[in-house]
């Protein structure tokens, strides 16, 4: 396969191109990031000397850009993860999210529509489902009732794929995962930013009572299936992927600075994020009774994982916070141009 892969320096885009090099090193990919604060060119640094592999940095809203790699790459297969993520950077300025996660996708899009690509396959979330009650899990003819910013755009992404399935066949699939955590993920989301703060001996904040639930599945559990969905997901069809380990923030909290050692003295309750989704939920039975998958990491053994990950990358974090990462050169003389 020739992929072109969106969003390959953030957190789930750079450990699928890690999966993926690994399982199917025959395949030719090509990295397409803006490398905004979320992106870090540390994140690939061990795979950037594949004969594979490759790197372009630019905006999947450039479409002279994406149209450019797709013909001078032969492009056959879109994997489109890059998307402004993070819902409170959403409530503080929409239009940005509006103008990657909607644009952005239709750009791209048009671009595998009008390079025949065989496959589209679009990385959603369960968000754009809303929030769930006490009981029962969304499905993949959910209703879609996004209530942030974020989710929104990303709600408007998912319909703009589907439309281009309907309207002109092109062959694409959306994935709607749950809550992702593992290695290198952007110290922003809830895992990393306890971890992080605790090894530091900081205040770890909770929003309100802390009792929202979330399901956690392992990135690494989500880029196999991601690989099932490329390889045999019917074009047009939604795949809800999870890893059906639900718990509420503040038990996620506590159960971290358990293992790291430290005191539940940190934990500090804040004002709850506006419009804070309850609960999510999602029902994988299609893609386990479809493609054959599950998760292979229970959530004890995925933490694990991942807190002896930040505990021997502290560098890695490190720069983040302390903004030293962003002063690295993005490893590509195609700047804006493309291979």
């Amino acid at each position: 396969m020739r992929l072109l892969v969106t969003g390959g320096m953030g957190f789930i885009g750079s450990r699928f191109l890690h999966y993926w090099l690994e399982k199917h090193p025959r395949d030719t990919v090509v990295n397409l990031d803006l490398l905004t604060y979320a992106g870090n060119s540390h994140n690939v640094a061990d795979i950037r000397d594949l004969p594979g592999y490759s790197e372009v940095r630019g905006s999947i809203t450039d479409a002279l850009l994406v149209e450019r790699v797709m013909a001078q790459e032969k492009i056959d297969t879109v994997v489109h993860f890059a998307a402004e993520s993070h819902v409170d950077r959403s409530i503080l300025d929409p239009q940005r999210f509006i103008l990657t996660n909607v644009l952005g996708t239709q750009t791209l899009l048009e671009a595998a529509k009008k390079h025949t690509v065989s496959k589209f396959v679009h990385i959603s979330t369960d968000e754009v489902y809303g929030t769930l009650g006490d009981q029962g899990s969304f499905n993949e003819q959910t209703p879609l009732a996004p209530n942030s910013p974020y989710s929104a755009s990303k709600a408007g992404s998912d319909l703009l794929v589907r439309a281009y399935y309907e309207t002109y066949g092109l062959p694409a699939v959306i994935t709607r995962c749950s809550n992702n955590y593992g290695p290198y993920q952007f110290p922003e989301k809830l895992i990393p930013t306890i971890i992080t703060r605790a090894l530091q001996d900081e205040v770890v904040p909770v929003y309100g009572d802390g009792l929202q639930i979330r399901d956690w599945l392992f990135v690494d559990d989500h880029c196999a299936a991601i690989d099932l969905v490329i390889h045999g997901g019917r074009s047009g069809e939604v795949y809800n992927i999870g890893g059906s380990s639900e718990r509420t923030n503040l038990v996620m909290v506590k159960r971290i600075l358990q293992e790291l050692g430290k005191s539940e003295k940190l934990i500090r309750f804040v004002p709850d994020r506006l419009g804070h989704d309850r609960r999510y939920a999602v029902d994988t039975s299609k893609i386990r009774n479809e493609l054959g998958w599950k998760p292979t990491h229970t959530l004890d053994e995925g933490l694990l994982l991942t807190l002896d990950w930040y505990r021997s990358n502290q560098s890695w974090w490190q720069g983040i916070l302390d903004g030293t990462y962003q002063s690295d050169t993005f490893n590509s003389n195609k700047e804006g141009e493309g291979p």
